[in-house]
């Protein structure tokens, strides 16, 4: 199928009660710059890429429950980030602040972690995604 519009993901944009905090926990997490428009509006990035990550703050946010619950705030989107290694990864994430989930999926390439909004992300191990990375520097 042909799309004659262009068309290309620019942003991701997460609620939060404190966007600063979290803004400050996804740069951390993935080396990213932080950049500001207001306080309550704040983004991560590499410089002139896309996309970024915007933070925008929500005073009653409440984070959502996963795995789901019935009655309860749902999860309507989450995050994947590949990584090379699994547990060097999750040591990260923590360091930065993040939890691990306590449930947990069958499988020794992912895993499902909060951040500290309570947003789940995902960490999966694949190797082979930066192998066109090598020798580039």
């Amino acid at each position: 199928m042909t799309n004659p519009l262009k068309i290309k993901l620019c942003s991701i944009t997460l609620d939060s009660a404190d966007s600063n905090a979290l803004a400050d926990f996804y740069a951390a997490l993935l080396g990213w710059e932080k950049n500001s428009t207001t306080p309550e509006f704040i983004g991560v990035s590499v410089p002139g890429e896309v996309p970024v990550l915007w933070f925008q703050q929500v005073q009653s946010y409440r984070p959502p429950v996963w795995p789901e619950e019935p009655g309860a705030q749902q999860t309507m989107v989450h995050l994947d980030f590949v990584v090379d290694d699994i547990g060097k990864a999750i040591q990260h994430a923590l360091d930065c602040g993040a939890a691990k989930s306590p449930k947990q999926y069958h499988s020794d390439r992912w895993t499902v972690m909060f951040d500290p909004a309570g947003h789940p992300f995902c960490l999966a191990e694949y190797p082979a995604f930066f192998e066109k990375d090598k020798g580039t520097g």
